[in-house]
């Protein structure tokens, strides 16, 4: 017997909730084969099996939150089938290469374990290619065929990744596909881009038929949104809020914005932002004033060395997510820029990792493209602060030389 524990996900993961098994008692499972889901803070993982043989107790069901560490299963260990020196961690590259089958054995495996290739559960019939359930679900639901997708998983297998990113790539198709037929316009030239992908019409025909009683429909919160409800309710309750709100003028950075604005999308492919400038404002002010990059901890401040900026990222009105942008004092503003750029597109892709989202030291929400005046930001816990960016305009403000004389100008 072998004890299944939950392994360490990130560097600083601490606990995580057991959202689906994917398998139950008395069900054989070999190495890598997908096992359970957790979810940690607002990243959702699959986890492989990193042994051989059949559960014989599930200690730990779903829905329940445990620490790292903690036993989740008991497995009867198969004798032929090493077990890995952490039982409970996933197995590293190189392993992983050795122990999965190759796509040539998949006769072999089938005739090991027939009821799992067999099972609606985790199998597609037709092509003979393992699928979670998430994954089965979502190609379900968006219509998608599986002998299509490409996976990226061991030994092939399609994870939930890869089916977003086909779901997303079907957006942008239709996207590209909407732009063609609006440039047939005389006008098209100077309309402006969208910049969300369209829904695919699977989704928009799954959503219009819940519709039940004709006044409403119920449709509960994803583990997103349940999630960061519950971390900001505990927020407000754990520390006091104060607002302070400032206006500040933009003019300088608006005038580099627009000399470097053609270069800098034909340079770098995506526009660039005032939140660049912002995040270099702020990690050059976090060193002026260490106590508002700290977290609270045993009764007093836990002042980092490391200034780990997180900004908000929306997923296209799904929630918010807060990926961690490391060590933002050694970046240029090219470098920032890059960096969340890259952030932000990986967490629209859903391709994020625990680390990605944590060891963030001070938190920046920035609320400005959807024209906002002043947003009340509720703090990161641990951290002591929050900086809530809203909307620029263009608007007369007085403004001095420097022999003192006043007049107005137009500033952002």
């Amino acid at each position: 017997m072998a004890d299944l524990v939950l392994p360490q996900l990130g560097e600083t993961v601490t606990e995580g909730t057991i959202t689906r098994w994917f398998k139950g008692v008395g069900d054989a499972i070999t190495v890598d084969e997908l096992l359970y889901e957790v979810s940690t803070d607002k990243v959702d993982s699959e986890v492989p099996s990193p042994m051989a043989g059949v559960i014989t107790e599930i200690l730990v069901p779903e829905g329940e939150t445990i620490d790292v560490g903690t036993v989740l299963a008991i497995v009867e260990v198969s004798h032929d089938a090493p077990v890995p020196d952490a039982v409970g961690a996933a197995p590293a590259p190189a392993a992983t290469a050795q122990q999965a089958p190759p796509p040539a054995a998949a006769p072999a495996a089938v005739a090991v374990t027939p009821p799992e290739l067999a099972s609606d559960d985790l199998a597609d019939d037709r092509h003979g290619r393992l699928l979670s359930p998430v994954v089965r679900r979502l190609v379900r639901e968006h219509n998608l065929d599986a002998a299509t997708l490409v996976g990226t998983g061991v030994g092939g297998r399609i994870t939930r990744s890869d089916v977003l990113n086909a779901i997303d790539e079907l957006g942008r198709a239709g996207l590209r596909d909407g732009a063609a037929v609006a440039a047939s316009s005389p006008d098209a030239a100077d309309a402006p881009t969208p910049t969300r992908p369209v829904v695919p019409a699977p989704v928009a025909a799954a959503a219009a038929a819940e519709w039940t009683d004709g006044d409403s429909r119920f449709e509960p919160f994803n583990n997103i949104r349940r999630r960061t409800g519950e971390h900001m309710v505990r927020s407000v309750s754990i520390s006091p809020h104060a607002l302070t709100v400032m206006e500040v003028d933009y003019e300088n950075v608006e005038q580099v914005r627009r000399a470097h604005r053609d270069p800098w999308r034909a340079a770098e492919g995506y526009s660039l932002t005032y939140l660049p400038f912002i995040v270099a404002s702020v990690v050059d002010a976090l060193g002026h004033w260490p106590r508002l990059n700290a977290s609270v901890s045993d009764g007093g401040l836990r002042i980092h060395r490391r200034r780990n900026v997180g900004v908000a990222v929306d997923l296209d009105y799904d929630g918010l997510i807060v990926p961690v942008l490391r060590d933002a004092d050694s970046l240029s503003v090219r470098g920032i820029a890059r960096s969340m750029n890259e952030l932000a597109q990986r967490a629209r892709e859903r391709r994020l990792g625990p680390d990605d989202i944590s060891g963030g030291t001070f938190t920046i929400s920035n609320n400005g493209s959807f024209g906002t005046y002043t947003t009340a930001a509720i703090i990161n816990q641990p951290q002591v602060a929050v900086l809530s960016t809203d909307g620029v305009a263009r608007r007369p403000v007085v403004v001095s030389d420097r022999f003192g004389n006043e007049g107005i100008v137009v500033h952002s």
